[in-house]
């Protein structure tokens, strides 16, 4: 696991912006996978940058989603689909066409999961999958003590989970879903390059466990240490807690440029 830690958030939106073009440049047509939250949106910010100055070209590429509300219309606001569509579709000027995602208004929910894990396997597997973490370790919606094997799959959210996400829902927390559909862990682990962003001091605790600690359930991202190819991006507050801060660092400063990320 490559673990980079930069000066803020803007500056690993841009880094991974970068790898996401020079794969494309390299793959027209790959597949990335995207979550939603506030912690990736300048990765989208700066690829929208990139196509617009045409340092980017993502007339191809094929955009895959990681998690989805169970029971929510697609064409509501809230669902990520919808949110997704806001946030990376449209100012990356593509088209639906080119985007893959769960059905979560689906009454086979398992039948639902199945078959989104087989769409992406049909469509030649996530090329870069991009990640953010919770507090708690988790990726997706892949609470802690998630099964490190897990396919995608529904999964009911805590309560905490329901009261943080009712600020969307107009504050109500009847509103939020009491369910997720989400790719588990081991069809996370089958992109060919995963890259987990983590900005601020709340989430230095998760990203300690994540690279220094045991590889364990309880920290579902610790998964990551198992994938040939995981990159760790991290703002200075979000490194705060790892030990080998300073190793991270020298590593990074001394690769050759050619390797990227």
């Amino acid at each position: 696991m490559e673990v980079v830690i930069v000066p803020d958030a803007m500056a690993g939106g841009e880094l991974i912006a970068e790898a996401m073009a020079k794969l494309l440049r390299r793959k027209p047509d790959a597949l990335l996978g995207v979550a939603t939250g506030s912690t990736p949106l300048p990765v989208y910010e700066a690829l929208a940058a990139k196509v617009r100055s045409g340092a980017a070209d993502v007339g191809r590429a094929r955009i895959a989603q990681l998690d989805e509300y169970v029971g929510l219309p697609a064409d509501h606001p809230e669902s990520y689909r919808s949110v997704l569509r806001r946030e990376v579709l449209e100012p990356l000027g593509m088209g639906m066409d080119q985007f893959t995602g769960p059905d979560g208004t689906a009454e086979d929910v398992q039948g639902a999961c199945e078959a989104y894990d087989k769409a992406l396997s049909d469509a030649g597997g996530v090329d870069l999958q991009l990640l953010g973490i919770g507090t708690d370790g988790h990726i997706g919606f892949n609470e802690p003590c998630s099964s490190l094997a897990s396919r995608t799959r529904i999964k009911t959210l805590t309560e905490q989970t329901r009261i943080d996400n009712a600020r969307f829902f107009d504050g109500d927390i009847d509103q939020v879903p009491h369910h997720v559909i989400t790719q588990g862990i081991g069809t996370i682990l089958e992109a060919r390059h995963l890259v987990l962003l983590a900005t601020g001091e709340g989430k230095a605790d998760a990203v300690a466990a994540t690279v220094e600690g045991p590889i364990a359930a309880v920290c579902p991202a610790s998964a990551l240490q198992l994938h040939p190819h995981a990159t760790v991006v991290v703002d200075e507050a979000a490194a705060s807690k790892l030990k080998l801060a300073d190793y991270f660092r020298h590593t990074y400063v001394n690769k050759p440029e050619w390797q990227g990320i």
